[in-house]
């Protein structure tokens, strides 16, 4: 992760709790104590926060309007989306691939999983999806049937997130859940946010396939927060630059896995 978006998860942090520690930090961005320490640094020095000792407080200030807006402790939308993105298509179009007309989906927020937005189009599903700007792009411009569950809007994420554990999609049912994650370890798939680990447990209890879009850059240790085990993951799609290691990994542990080459689809578009 980039310092500037090491920034922007701290930024997220300070905007839901008065002091964001380094351990916080840490566990949110993936990065070293020594990084964090500079970005409290820098973040002190531009007048977003005030740097204390093992920390950083939120200005006086925060508790103002912008304290208002929702955020989770996780890159925002417009950040991720830059990233990868040759890696990210290649991925979503394989993805869109696994599923057959008529099929009842789960797309999870992410910029991988909105990535599928193109490749869905011309297809006929049914789609539930906490994506705001996936459902946006299904409802103007596919053939999709699309539901979206009830919760509160992350504008930073582009996601409809959901505290409560009774709510509309618990009388949802779908073949296949589609979604992303802040990285792909040992213990399985990882997030960094509380509230989103979550959601997206809950409606992995809707879905009997779950298929994790992930590019090379998510198997690096970040998050601390395990959403399910490896087991519970039915194919991964990812790209080429992916360790054999833990290509293996996820063989050794029964996930079918679907390799994709991102220089060669995005020449192909080209």
């Amino acid at each position: 992760m980039h310092e500037r978006e090491r920034w922007q998860v701290i930024k997220a942090l300070l905007r839901e709790r008065p002091l964001v520690r380094i351990a916080d930090a840490c566990r949110a961005t993936g990065a070293s104590e020594a990084s964090v320490r500079r970005d409290f640094a820098s973040l002190a020095e531009q007048g977003v926060a005030i740097r204390v000792h093992g920390g950083l407080e939120a200005l006086p200030n925060n508790a103002g309007p912008q304290a208002d807006v929702l955020s989770l402790a996780t890159r925002s939308f417009d950040v991720s989306q830059t990233l990868n993105i040759d890696a990210k298509r290649a991925i979503a179009k394989a993805a869109v691939a696994l599923c057959a007309d008529g099929e009842t989906i789960i797309v999870n927020g992410g910029t991988t999983t909105y990535q599928m937005s193109d490749f869905l189009r011309e297809r006929r599903l049914k789609v539930l999806t906490n994506s705001y700007p996936l459902a946006e792009v299904l409802i103007h411009k596919s053939k999709c049937r699309v539901a979206l569950p009830g919760g509160e809007v992350y504008r930073e994420q582009g996601m409809i997130v959901s505290p409560f554990e009774e709510d509309a999609i618990q009388h949802y049912s779908a073949t296949r859940m589609f979604m992303s994650a802040i990285s792909i370890g040992p213990l399985g798939v990882i997030e960094g946010d509380p509230l989103l680990a979550r959601a997206e447990s809950k409606l992995l209890k809707r879905a009997d396939k779950l298929i994790v879009l992930a590019d090379a850059s998510k198997f690096v240790s970040r998050g601390s927060l395990v959403v399910c085990p490896l087991s519970r993951i039915h194919t991964l799609v990812t790209d080429s630059d992916t360790p054999a290691a833990a290509l293996d990994m996820l063989r050794d542990n029964g996930v079918q896995v679907v390799v994709v080459d991102a220089a060669a689809e995005a020449n192909a578009a080209a």
